[in-house]
């Protein structure tokens, strides 16, 4: 595969070329921060002649102000990181059916809702970490980490973190609240500290010498794979890692998801938007620029992503996350995962 920084606006357009040029504009409501999503959305612009209007925010507060706007919002299409994030806005009658034999073709059953109110347009795993000095034997599944063996070793976040959330979301819908009940309280009782921090804190704390074991999403210890992050890049090599459940349900995978808004003036721009963003050369460019996978199948790792290795992910259909939100909330608090 061609290096996705190589992508180029003529490739994409050449791609998204329709027998008539579109007009209009689609006004795009994200949580999603990243620079490098820009030069894609100016790609679908130069493709379809359609402009991208973009409004940032963090999600909640993108979707209150979705729900204050009501049927006169401008939004067009809801993009944000984690599929417990975009089931609140499905919640919030937010989110519309859509009909894409396109969309259905390319991205998987289970990174989609069933009934079209959202599509995965990337993923993440979030997967166990340990110190390659002290640990010789890593926890090799999720339910390892309430191992006694693992007393005192490991680090994660709070229980009322959206990502550990929906990684309770999947235990409540593999193994039955009284089994994630259990596994909540064994892995409270192997915390090295009390939860703090993010993702990347975690890492740090493998860093530090504070904990052996962490949990985190692949995105932010890729991060300092390519370099830059303090702390944590120059001790890279000091971290090991594992793909949980390999020979069961495979590893816990989350995405960034978008859907197209419940009153969204630009429907046909929107799903167009939705549609260019699952071609191979933009998937390659929105995931890998940012250090992340693609949710269509078949398309290659940039070099950094490549790093960790091929991985048996979890099929679950990611709206079972969304579903077990409440419940996964409730059972944190009663294990003491605070």
């Amino acid at each position: 595969m061609s290096n996705p920084k190589m992508l180029t606006l003529t490739a994409l357009a050449a791609l998204m070329a329709a027998p008539a040029f579109a007009q209009g504009e689609v006004n795009l409501y994200s949580s999603r921060h990243y620079d490098n999503d820009e030069a894609l959305y100016e790609a679908f612009t130069e493709a379809t002649g359609i402009t991208v209007n973009r409004i940032e925010g963090e999600a909640d507060e993108l979707i209150a102000r979705m729900t204050a706007e009501g049927a006169n919002s401008p939004a067009d299409v809801f993009l944000t990181v984690d599929a417990g994030r975009i089931w609140r806005a499905d919640q919030a009658g937010l989110l519309q059916p859509v009909t894409s034999e396109y969309l259905d073709a390319r991205i998987p059953a289970h990174l989609r809702h069933p009934d079209g109110h959202w599509f995965g347009i990337s993923q993440r795993a979030r997967i166990i970490f340990y110190d390659r000095e002290d640990v010789s034997e890593p926890p090799l599944t999720y339910a390892d980490l309430a191992d006694p063996r693992f007393e005192g070793q490991i680090c994660i976040r709070s229980g009322s973190n959206i990502y550990n959330l929906s990684l309770m979301g999947s235990i409540i819908a593999h193994e039955g609240e009284e089994a994630a009940l259990d596994w909540a309280k064994g892995v409270v009782a192997n915390f090295a500290r009390a939860p703090q921090g993010g993702d990347t804190d975690q890492l740090l704390g493998i860093v530090s010498g504070e904990c052996d074991i962490a949990v985190s999403n692949t995105y932010y210890f890729l991060r300092g794979v390519a370099g830059g992050v303090d702390g944590l890049s120059e001790n890279i090599d000091s971290i090991g890692w594992v793909f949980p459940n390999q020979s069961t349900t495979g590893a816990h995978v989350n995405v960034a998801a978008a859907g197209v808004a419940a009153n969204a003036p630009n429907r046909e721009n929107a799903i167009r938007f939705l549609e260019f963003l699952a071609t191979d050369e933009a998937q390659a460019y929105f995931a890998n620029q940012n250090n992340e996978y693609a949710a269509v199948a078949g398309v290659g790792l940039a070099e950094v992503p490549a790093t960790l290795g091929l991985f048996r992910q979890d099929d679950l259909n990611l709206s079972a996350l969304g579903e077990n939100q409440t419940r996964a909330q409730e059972i944190y608090n009663e294990a003491g995962w605070n």
